[in-house]
This record gives C-alpha cells, structure tokens and sequence, in this order.
C-alpha cells in the first residue's frame, strides 16, 4: 500500500472556478451561431471581462447576422483557447438592449467598434446563459508545454492534457 496522498476529487464549484480562470486568461473567442439551414457559423468576438458565473457577455450590432441568428436558434457555442488551454462552453444566447449594462461593460476597446458610446442606438449585448463546458488544460505554458510534448515523444510516456466536463 502507497503513502502517497491524492488529491481529493475537485467538486462542482472547484471546476467552474477553473473554468473561470481558463476564460479569464483569453479576451477573443469564436462565436457559433445556427443559421437558417442549420449550418455552423462562428466568428471572432471579444468576451467583455467580468467575472464569470455561469453567463458570457458581448457587444453587437443590433442589425448583424448573428442577432438574426439567435433569434432564430438560441443555443451557440463559445470557444476560447491560451497558449496552455481551450474552453468550449455550450448555452443560450439572449440579445438585450440594455444601456446601464453596456456603461458597465464599456471599456476602450469596444469604442474602436463602436464609436458613439454605450447609448448607441444599433448596440445590444449578447448574453449568453452557459449550460455546459468543457476545458483542456495542458500542465504548463509556453515553453513548459514544448518540452513537456518534446519529452512525451522522446520516452513514448504520453503527453497529459487534463479534460474535463462541467455541468454549469
């Protein structure tokens, strides 16, 4: 028998505080929307930074395709990836006009987009409510993981990316 110790099993809120921690690191993201024939559509969008519980936020144009889009078929994917780990989380957008959040969430990179400030009329948020996720997290970063991959093919012992699923 081993003296070693385990670490004990991670429970719920541990995984959604990784999570938390996985999408604090990245601000761009793929955004997939269903279209009317039931194709994928993803496209760059930048995750606003607040805390994450459960929901994601970002800014659109109320007259994009992607509002079409949710409006039609709610469930979307967000997709994010570091230089050490990728986050897929699955969920419901919602599109709201909703002025006092966007003062919230403003922050100087939005106005490059949108120039007339949080009261344009043609803004509306993306709120998208995540039901599911799931992350890799590769056990170090940047250089850490090169070697660690370097190593895995020069000894044949496999190459560990933590995987995980998380019901939110």
């Amino acid at each position: 028998m081993s003296n070693a110790q385990q670490d004990p099993p991670a429970t719920h809120d541990d995984e959604v505080a990784k999570l938390a921690d996985l999408i604090a690191d990245t601000r761009i993201c793929m955004f997939t929307t269903v279209d009317s024939d039931g194709r994928l559509m993803s496209r760059p969008m930048a995750v606003q930074e607040v805390e994450f519980d459960g929901d994601l936020w970002f800014f659109t144009r109320q007259g994009s395709r992607k509002v079409e889009q949710i409006g039609q078929q709610s469930r979307v994917n967000v997709a994010l990836a570091s230089r050490s780990s990728w986050v897929s989380v699955t969920g419901i957008a919602e599109v709201l006009r909703d002025v006092a959040k966007a003062r919230e969430l403003w922050n100087a990179s939005i106005s490059a987009w949108f120039p007339d400030g949080p009261e344009d009329p043609d803004i509306v948020l993306v709120k998208v409510h995540a039901d599911g996720a799931e992350y890799w997290d590769s056990p170090g970063a940047g250089v850490v993981s090169v070697l660690s991959f370097i190593k895995a093919r020069v000894t044949g012992k496999p190459y560990h990316i933590e995987d995980t699923k998380v019901d939110l």
